[in-house]
């Protein structure tokens, strides 16, 4: 190279030369800028050196001078000529091995749905920022040094020390207090909404009753409800008279089961098992069954049976609202800004009888007057009764006295704005309210939620800045069905099915310490197992929480991953809004945590439960909900696995296929949905084959891939009910006529005669029915048309879609 550089320095001293062309490298850019510098190439001076002479100029052959430097200027060009090869050679093939590795990385879905940030991924700061450019590593290590700086512990106890009823002053006081907190943060904006809902609470002059009935059917000796303030809000209020039947957990498959046992449940009272499934389902199931009311009380055998664990006291009873939905069950569909703006309508999964919460003992009192045939032997339990038997027993008389409120409910806001899509929100929220202490129900999600605002907030002083914006939210009245949260999603639907990019909920995130579960939708199973690779398990040194998980289950998602539950505030964003979302929580091996919805969910039950490690569980639960948002928030692409649908749809026709001979001997066909599966399979994976030829650096077709991908959940409700109507209209996890479960459900019908399928899913298949032709058809049409309207909506625009339906 020194004799070629030689080369050059005397051909340039041997060239006239007016001007000269240089490339300079430009301070803060990649870029080199072309420059024409004017000099005066005084004789005698010492031209600079340059190593890009872009124009090699040959001497004027007109002049004498010219002609005697001809042979000199062709032999030195002849010598220069393989070493000008090689260099060129040289920086093509340097230049061709960056690009190729620049281009790889920018692809982050290479071989997967999922999108992986890798090592080298850089996060650049604002222009405010002292500091240089953020990979992700560097943004791990700043989190997780702000978040080890802050008291979660002593503000999960001091949470949980405060009143927390909804609507209550003292609830309005705790408002302000967190409205006080965000405001003293690094957030762009901070606000509160108030809704004005209808609540059911106990009245005090007339509490709930039980009695025994007399044979000639006057009212007996009272039964004492021992908690007179723990009842099931929503309950249909009124009286209730009949023999009392043990029908387990009340599930569906447990009356179907009593009714082939010769007990028919209509017309009586029903006790029931805590467990399994809500109060709601309980209460909406036994009125599917003809019974008259309900009574539900927590049996020992639902709880650990470890002599040293803590249980549930045999005289508490458990509080649960038994409204089959979410929100303001007397504005269903409509937010509740002001009420008296609409039609005085309810919601169709209120309940039309009455339920009341018993405890242990009033339900031993009960079991030892059954009689008839001895239950099952799943269905006995550990209450001092043997055995339990089905019933009927002595009549009873249920008052349910419980009268609406309207009351104000607060939602308190605080967001950070993203850089570069400030109109696309990851959302963060935790219920406040609390029924009783609410430790583990509701003080644990709070103080998480603080954490993560003030550490993000530091992360922001420190050159952090998401590209998209941070919601976080904290929840009034979620103890009567997350009527907070509702109410926000139903004031803003149009708005936040176009802006909302993924809800992470805190609630019920430490309830033990043995197992990790996620309640989430299929888009985000793949990103939450690359989280739970980074994220060291609370409990067993040196491992991480995927490690934890894969020691006793070679298969992690089926180990931890859950349907979202009705009950649960993230089960709203997805079913009725068509958001994607996920509930984290660590639980009992096998048991639930006993102190849930009663009296006794205290900070200190909570931290002997876990044996003192709650600081640890609840640091490990926000460390993965600190990276999961950071992810979310900041990733150029979206990491979301849409295809991972392709594999539910499969799942769920696997199931339908069974039916598929008795279908064809009535000349029907399920081919339609066949179709439109893979034309939504072949969507996914060619807009996951236009992500891996483009470039990262293009912003626009990134944000193009990135409004695709957000709202492929909303492409799963279905568009041909109205949300007033069937409020939850997914078609995988929704309620009504349209999903895929109602179908199941009625094509079960085939074979059993036209009564109910023990294993149906839904409570929309009328019982006493059999299979209906038309009725099928529409369901058909509604489902098929749904996930052919989904696959259409991937592949983009119109003059892209090529199906085969």
């Amino acid at each position: 190279m020194e004799q070629l550089w030689g080369l050059l320095h005397r051909t340039q001293r041997l060239s006239p030369r007016p001007s000269q062309t240089i490339y300079k490298r430009v301070e803060g850019t990649q870029q080199w800028r072309l420059e024409e510098e004017e000099e005066d190439g005084e004789e005698g001076a010492e031209p600079p050196i340059h190593f890009c002479p872009m124009e090699l100029r040959g001497p004027d052959l007109g002049s004498r001078a010219g002609k005697k430097n001809l042979g000199l200027w062709t032999e030195t060009g002849r010598k220069a000529a393989p070493y000008l090869v090689l260099t060129a050679l040289l920086i093509f093939t340097g230049a061709f091995l960056l690009g190729y590795v620049a281009f790889r990385g920018s692809c982050q879905t290479c071989g997967d749905d999922v999108l992986v940030v890798s090592e080298d991924i850089n996060y650049e700061p604002g222009p405010d920022s002292h500091q240089g450019t953020l990979y992700w590593s560097d943004l791990q290590a700043m989190f997780l040094r702000f978040l080890g700086e802050g008291r979660l512990e002593d503000t999960i106890r001091q949470t949980s020390l405060r009143k927390r009823v909804a609507g209550s002053a003292s609830m309005a006081t705790l408002a302000q207090d967190i409205r006080v907190a965000l405001l003293s943060q690094k957030l762009d904006h901070v606000w509160m909404d108030t809704h004005y809902v209808g609540l059911q609470f106990p009245d005090p002059a007339h509490p709930n009753t039980l009695h025994w009935v007399e044979a000639a059917g006057k009212l007996g000796e009272p039964l004492p409800l021992e908690d007179h303030d723990v009842y099931c809000p929503y309950s249909a209020t009124g009286n209730a008279t009949g023999e009392l039947v043990y029908a387990h957990y009340g599930r569906p498959e447990d009356l179907q089961d009593l009714r082939a046992r010769g007990v028919e449940p209509a017309g009586r009272l029903l006790l029931v098992r805590l467990g399994e499934i809500s109060f709601a389902q309980k209460v909406a199931s036994a009125q599917d069954f003809g019974a008259r009311g309900v009574l539900i009380y927590p049996d020992s055998a639902d709880f650990s049976q470890d002599p040293h664990k803590l249980s549930l006291s045999s005289h508490r009873a458990v509080y649960g609202h038994v409204h089959l939905g979410t929100g303001d069950p007397y504005t269903p569909g409509f937010p509740s800004f002001n009420q008296t703006q609409f039609p005085p309508v309810q919601s169709s999964g209120l309940p039309n009888i009455p339920a009341q919460p018993i405890s242990a003992d009033i339900a031993t009192l009960l079991l030892r007057k059954l009689q008839g045939p001895m239950a099952p032997q799943e269905w006995q339990g550990r209450l001092p009764v043997s055995p339990y038997r089905l019933g009927p027993g002595p009549g009873l008389h249920l008052g349910v006295n419980n009268h609406r409120v309207s009351t104000p409910i607060i939602n308190i806001f605080g967001c950070i704005e993203g850089r570069s899509e400030p109109d696309h929100y990851v959302v963060i929220g935790a219920q406040r309210d609390a029924w009783g202490p609410g430790a583990a129900k509701s003080a644990v999600g709070t103080a998480i939620l603080l954490e993560l605002v003030r550490t993000f907030s530091s992360m922001v002083s420190n050159g952090f800045q998401p590209r998209r914006s941070l919601l976080f939210i904290s929840w009034d009245g979620g103890d009567f069905g997350s009527v907070g949260s509702t109410e926000w999603l139903e004031g803003y639907l149009s708005v936040l099915h176009l802006k909302a990019v993924v809800y992470v909920s805190l609630d019920n995130a430490v309830l033990g310490d043995d197992k990790f579960q996620a309640k989430t939708s299929p888009l985000l199973i793949s990103l939450i197992e690359n989280i739970l690779k980074q994220v060291d398990s609370p409990n067993r040194s040196g491992q991480t929480l995927h490690e934890q998980v894969m020691f006793n289950n070679h298969s992690w998602d089926a180990e931890v991953i859950r349907p979202l539950p009705m009950d649960s505030s993230a089960y709203s964003f997805t079913a009725f809004a068509g958001v994607p979302a996920v509930e984290f929580s660590f639980v009992e091996d096998g048991q639930g945590y006993p102190f849930l919805h009663t009296k006794d969910d205290t900070y200190e039950n909570l931290h002997r439960v876990l044996r003192g490690r709650l600081p640890a569980v609840a640091q490990a639960v926000a460390q993965l909900a600190g990276q999961l948002l950071i992810r979310l928030s900041h990733d150029h692409l979206l990491p979301l696995d849409f295809g991972r649908y392709g594999d539910v749809v499969l799942k769920h026709i696997g199931s339908l296929n069974e039916f598929s001979g008795d279908l064809k001997a009535r000349g029907l066909t399920l081919q339609w949905v066949y179709s439109a599966r893979g034309d939504y399979i072949r969507a996914a994976e060619k807009l996951r084959k236009e992500i891996y030829s483009s470039e990262e650096s293009d912003e626009r077709l990134t944000r193009m891939y990135n409004v695709r991908i957000m709202r492929v959940e909303f492409y799963f409700l279905s568009q041909y009910v109205s949300p007033a109507d069937s409020p939850f209209r997914h078609i995988f996890l929704g309620r009504g006529d349209h999903t895929l479960g109602a179908l199941l459900d009625h094509v079960r019908l085939l074979r059993s005669g036209g009564s109910r399928d023990p294993r149906a899913v839904s409570s929309w298949v009328p019982p006493g029915l059999g299979f209906q032709e038309s009725r099928f058809r529409r369901q058909l049409a509604l489902l098929t048309w749904t996930l052919q309207g989904a696959a259409n909506a991937l592949s983009g625009d119109v003059w892209n879609i090529d199906n085969n339906f």
